[in-house]
C-alpha cells in the first residue's frame, strides 16, 4: 500500500508539471524536454520529416494534450541527447515506429513494425563515422544472404538538382566518378557540389580500407528524402532479377517499392540535436537505420521459393523414450544436458510417442535425437539418431555430452 501511495504521489506530482508549463504557456522547447515514451509532443516531430509529416500518427490523451506516436527512432535520439546533454556516444537501438500508411503484409510495409538504428553522435573528423555506417550495412546484408545488394550514396542538397546538377543524375560510379566530376567546370562553380563531392571522394577512401567498396555506389540520383539530413546520405536496396525501383527515402524506413527493394537507408543530420536544446547547441551525427519486417519478408519469400526447410529452433537434441514410463528417466538425462550447456529438450508428455517425439525434430529442426529405451537403460548407453539422415548409433553415457558437442559443432 505504502508503494502504491508513493506512486500515486508521483503522478500527481509529474501531472502537476505539466498543468504549471501549460499555465505559463511553456515554449516548445520546455514541453518536447518532457520525459516521453512511444508517445511524444507533437512539437517535438513537427517540421523534422518534409512531405512524409502526413504519416505521423497524432493523438490526444485524457487530458485534450496533443501527442504524436514516433515515426522513427532518430528524431527521439536526438532529442534524448539534448535532453542529456550528451555530446558522445555510439549506440544501437531495436525499437517499434509507426506510419499511418497503408500496409502491404506481403512486402513487409506494416502501419506498426520494429527498426533497428545504429548512430554515431560526436565531433569527429569528416567521413570516419559515415564509412563506418557503410561498413555496418554492408557487413549486415552480406551474413544474412539476401541476396546481390548495393548501398547506394549521395551528397547534394536537393535544390541542386534542379538548378546545377539535374542533367548528371543518370551518372553513378565510385571515387573515380567523384573525381571526374570535381574536375566539371559547371560544378565547380557550385561550392556546396565541390563540398559534396570532396566528401563523396574522402568517403571512397575509407571505404576502401574497410573492403566494401564492391557494393558501394556514388549514385547522383539519390535525393533526401528527410529535412532533417545535412550531408552524406545512402540507401541499400537488394538488385536481384525482378527487384523493383526502391524508394529514395534514407534512414526512415520507407517501406515504398515491392517484395525486394529498400532494406536500409541512413545519412548524416549535424542539425537535429540543435533543433531541441534551449541553446541551440549542435551535436553532429550520422546513422543508419535497418527496416527489420521487411529483411524478414524477403527472407521468408527465399525460403518458400527455394522450399527450403526452416530451422524454427535453436535446440540441437531432444531427449526422447522409446516405451511408457521413461519420463524420470528422460529429466535426469535433460538436466545432465543443460548442465553441460547443451540446448535440450523434452516433450511435456508422460508417454508420448517415439513417432510423435520424432516428427516433432522433423518439423522443428531439432538435428539430433537422444533416444533412451529399458534395454538401452540396462546397457548403459543411449542411442543418439541424425534426424536428417536417420543414423543411429549406441553411445555410452559417459561419452554422450561430448559426442553431442562434436556432432552439433561440426554441423
Amino acid at each position: 500500500m505504502e508503494a502504491k501511495a508513493q506512486i500515486q504521489e508521483a503522478v500527481k506530482i509529474q501531472g502537476e508539471v505539466v498543468r504549471k508549463l501549460k499555465a505559463e504557456k511553456a515554449n516548445k522547447e520546455q514541453v518536447s524536454l518532457l520525459p516521453a515514451g512511444r508517445a511524444l509532443t507533437c512539437e517535438t516531430l513537427t517540421g523534422k520529416y518534409g512531405e512524409d509529416s502526413k504519416l505521423i500518427y497524432d493523438l490526444k490523451d485524457q487530458g485534450g494534450e496533443l501527442l504524436s506516436l514516433r515515426y522513427d527512432l532518430t528524431v527521439p535520439f536526438a532529442r534524448y541527447l539534448a535532453m542529456n546533454k550528451i555530446t558522445n556516444i555510439k549506440r544501437y537501438h531495436i525499437a517499434k515506429v509507426y506510419r499511418r500508411d497503408n500496409p502491404a503484409m506481403t512486402r513487409g510495409r506494416y502501419r506498426e513494425f520494429y527498426q533497428c538504428d545504429f548512430d554515431i553522435a560526436g565531433q569527429y573528423d569528416a567521413m570516419i563515422p559515415d564509412a563506418e555506417c557503410l561498413k555496418i550495412v554492408h557487413e549486415i546484408l552480406s551474413e544474412l544472404e539476401l541476396g546481390d545488394f548495393r548501398i547506394k550514396v549521395s551528397d547534394f542538397p536537393n535544390h541542386l538538382f534542379n538548378d546545377q546538377i539535374g542533367s548528371y543524375v543518370g551518372l553513378h560510379g565510385g571515387m573515380d566518378l567523384a573525381e571526374r566530376l570535381l574536375l566539371d567546370p559547371r560544378l565547380s562553380q557550385s561550392k556546396q557540389a565541390c563540398a559534396g563531392l570532396s566528401d563523396i571522394k574522402l568517403l571512397f577512401s575509407y571505404l576502401q580500407l574497410f573492403q566494401v567498396t564492391d557494393k558501394v555506389e556514388f549514385d547522383l540520383s539519390l535525393a533526401r528524402g528527410l529535412d532533417y539530413y545535412t550531408g552524406v546520405i545512402y540507401e541499400a536496396v537488394l538488385t536481384q532479377a525482378g527487384a523493383a525501383p526502391a524508394s529514395s527515402d534514407a534512414q526512415n524506413g520507407s517501406e515504398e517499392g515491392v517484395s525486394v527493394g529498400s532494406v536500409a537507408g541512413g545519412g548524416r543530420y549535424d542539425g537535429l540535436v540543435g533543433m531541441f536544446d534551449p541553446k541551440g547547441r549542435k551535436v553532429p551525427c550520422v546513422g543508419v537505420s535497418i527496416g527489420i519486417e521487411r529483411i524478414f519478408s524477403i527472407m521468408e519469400q527465399k525460403a518458400e521459393a527455394s522450399a527450403e526447410k526452416v530451422r524454427t529452433t535453436e535446440v540441437q537434441v531432444l531427449v526422447a523414450s522409446a516405451q511408457k514410463n521413461l519420463l524420470e528417466e528422460r529429466l535426469r538425462l535433460v538436466t545432465e544436458l543443460w548442465n553441460a550447456g547443451i540446448k535440450a529438450e523434452v516433450m511435456y508428455k508422460k508417454n508420448p510417442k517415439l513417432l510423435s517425439q520424432l516428427q516433432l525434430c522433423e518439423e522443428t529442426g531439432i538435428p539430433l535425437v537422444a533416444i533412451l529405451g529399458e534395454q538401452e537403460l540396462k546397457d548403459g548407453v543411449v542411442k543418439l539418431r541424425v534426424v536428417a539422415t536417420r543414423e543411429e548409433v549406441d553411445i555410452n553415457r559417459s561419452d554422450l555430452i561430448a559426442e553431442i558437442k562434436k556432432r552439433t559443432s561440426e554441423a
